[in-house]
């Protein structure tokens, strides 16, 4: 099963297919060049989208999110505010400082409308020392912020913790319910008790509402267009006082 706080987490919009996970992409990508011995020497970073991240990358900001990742963010503690600034960069430069170093490389991205062989979200990042091509890693968002390269594309991504209440559709969620006489809520804590302390749940839940709460707050007060190539005004700083 799945712990609540790999549903429930903190992520970047507007679509965690589309957006969380090519950034978490992007990032676990710095770790492979790492592991490579080469990372130093890499001199241009290139990405291709497939399929539907290349259809509606645009509009779900995928090309932003893979160049957030790529420059060290993680979906759960980028700094939306602050982003603005790096993509404008990398978009008039064609440069990106790999990971959260002073390392400057040539970077790129193209998209094919034409899907990968496993899963229409898919992606690949190719490193470069010049001309030779010293790493491609092939990604695929699978939904829910969830990624998962190549290698382990059939591994399940399910935890094998085991827990006192295993559930796979809410029928059997609701009976178990009645059989115990807990709530949904607290059946699932007793499930969350295998993953994580309790404290360590209620800090989790409690800084995914402090987020969701400024997030909307910083909706309120933002003025100007709504992203994209409509230019359509924002509405929310005139409905404040609604």
């Amino acid at each position: 099963m799945f712990s609540m706080s790999d549903i429930y987490k903190i992520g970047v919009g507007p679509s965690s297919s589309h957006t969380v996970g090519p950034m978490k992409a992007g990032h676990q990508f710095l770790g492979a060049l790492k592991e490579t011995g080469k990372f130093n020497q890499v001199n241009r970073v290139h990405v291709d989208c497939y399929g539907s991240l290349a259809l509606t990358g645009k509009g779900h900001c995928t090309d932003q999110a893979i160049i957030l990742g790529l420059a060290g963010n993680l979906p759960d503690t980028v700094d939306p505010d602050a982003s603005a600034s790096l993509i404008a960069d990398v978009e008039q430069t064609s440069q990106l400082t790999l990971g959260r170093t002073h390392q400057r490389v040539a970077f790129g991205m193209d998209f094919h409308t034409a899907n990968l062989p496993l899963h229409e979200n898919g992606m690949q990042i190719h490193a470069f020392v010049d001309d030779e091509k010293v790493l491609t890693k092939t990604y695929y968002s699978i939904g829910g912020g969830f990624i998962v390269d190549e290698e382990h594309f059939n591994q399940s991504s399910c935890s094998d913790t085991p827990v006192p209440y295993h559930f796979v559709t809410a029928q059997q969620l609701i009976d178990m319910c009645e059989e115990t006489g807990l709530s949904i809520a607290a059946l699932v804590m007793e499930n969350e008790k295998a993953f994580h302390d309790v404290k360590d749940t209620q800090a989790h839940f409690r800084r995914v509402w402090e987020v969701m709460k400024s997030s909307i707050e910083r909706g309120m007060r933002t003025e100007g267009n709504l992203p994209g190539p409509m230019r359509i005004p924002a509405a929310r700083p005139r409905c404040t006082g609604c």
